[in-house]
């Protein structure tokens, strides 16, 4: 990733605010809520609490086992998220059935303290043996504040009158995280994407600028930004609906997303 350094402890105190936010608002859940049905395909509320415990418990065995592993860059390990997605969808699957709500919120709870545990006996310069291939920690614990920020907001759209609270730390990390990532796999510097108050970078090949502002900028939300970089929505969808404010030849960022899915 091009630039950016990860404090790696700066890192994980973000994932754990973020976890802690999500523990502290499943009580608030109704037994109607967990069978509601989630903005990811067969993927209802239940099964996105329960993947959210398995995303800490994840945490929990990895940093708590480095290896010696040649990391890979942080655009290599998402891009073999997608060949997965069918079998951690049927895990969760398979892992909700047969269990109250109130397991799955004490499985939270028990994964958010193991990781925590974990966490508190981190280095920083790890490199963890994460489920897709080996990842410094700070990396590795960037995808994590992704996984929890992203997901919080597909509860949140699945329960649109009790959405889980996203905090700041986290959605800064997941934004510049996918920032970078569209500066590594769009390099060039004729756009500037903006996404205020946490990332701008330049990326997309084309005329260099040698000073100030490319002559393309591209500004939108933090929540918009997320859900373009993961599919969770479309360039068309986002323009249409007044979310991405886009200006210069070169602002149709649709070749580029999603950058994961």
């Amino acid at each position: 990733m091009p630039g950016r350094r990860i404090d790696p402890h700066r890192v994980a105190e973000a994932v754990q605010q973020q976890a802690a936010a999500l523990e502290g608002w499943l009580p608030r859940l109704d037994q109607s809520d967990w069978t509601r049905p989630s903005p990811l395909p067969d993927w209802l509320v239940a099964h996105l609490v329960l993947h959210l415990a398995q995303t800490l418990r994840v945490i929990a065995e990895s940093v708590a086992n480095p290896g010696d592993e040649t990391p890979l860059t942080v655009g290599e390990y998402l891009s073999r998220l997608p060949a997965a997605a069918a079998e951690i969808r049927d895990r969760e699957v398979a892992g909700v059935a047969g269990r109250t709500p109130g397991e799955i919120i004490a499985e939270f709870a028990e994964q958010h303290q193991k990781a925590g545990t974990a966490l508190a006996g981190m280095r920083g310069t790890e490199v963890v043996g994460a489920p897709r291939g080996p990842l410094r920690v700070a990396d590795f614990l960037a995808t994590r504040a992704l996984e929890l920020v992203v997901h919080a907001d597909d509860l949140g759209r699945a329960l649109p009158g009790n959405p889980p609270p996203t905090r700041r730390e986290a959605t800064a990390v997941s934004v510049r995280l996918l920032a970078d990532l569209l500066a590594t796999n769009a390099p060039g510097r004729s756009v500037e994407v903006r996404i205020p108050p946490y990332a701008a970078v330049q990326c997309v090949p084309g005329p260099r600028h040698t000073r100030g502002t490319p002559p393309t900028v591209i500004e939108t939300d933090a929540v918009t930004w997320l859900r373009l970089a993961t599919g969770r929505t479309s360039w068309a969808e986002a323009l249409e609906a007044g979310r991405v404010n886009a200006s210069g030849e070169r602002s149709d960022l649709s070749p580029y997303l999603p950058l994961i899915s």
